[in-house]
């Protein structure tokens, strides 16, 4: 697996690109969490097209799940 880019979607997440298997995986980090997405080269041929992919309401959306996230962990959330 190697990277092929970071892309800053979202000022509280890191995210990083990494190419395997003819598959784009994106890492969003948020902490000590994360999430990982794969998308096939048919649906993202390049960085560039999965970019693309990661549109506002996505990236709206894996914030919210990192919140959920949080909050599921009794030592954080309380």
């Amino acid at each position: 697996m190697r990277v092929v880019g970071t892309l800053q979607k979202h000022p509280k997440i890191g995210t990083t690109v990494f190419f395997m298997n003819e598959k784009y995986i994106v890492k969003f980090e948020a902490g000590n969490m994360e999430q990982t997405f794969k998308f096939s080269t048919d649906i993202a041929p390049d960085l560039a097209a999965v970019d693309l992919l990661l549109t506002e309401d996505f990236i709206s959306k894996v914030f919210h799940r990192f919140n959920e996230m949080y909050l599921s962990v009794p030592v954080w959330g309380k």
